[in-house]
């Protein structure tokens, strides 16, 4: 499954990283990177926890990268 994160830096320098598809889904790392492993360590639990529960989960993204020449 696939989904879309945002990562931001807080003013600390640690690294916030969460998923707009999932409410709360939230982690953070020193670096980008740790940011990265740890965000798909709590999405993973959070949609075990949904599956448990019998929770919809939200459906995996696809995307398509379009180049337009202006």
């Amino acid at each position: 499954m696939k989904y879309r994160i945002i990562i931001e830096p807080d003013e600390n320098g640690i690294f916030i990283a969460e998923c707009p598809a999932l409410p709360g889904c939230i982690s953070q790392g020193k670096t980008r990177h740790e940011a990265i492993v740890n965000i798909k360590d709590a999405i993973q639990g959070y949609i075990e926890s949904l599956r448990k529960h019998d929770d919809y989960i939200p459906p995996s993204i696809e995307e398509e990268i379009v180049e337009v020449v202006a």
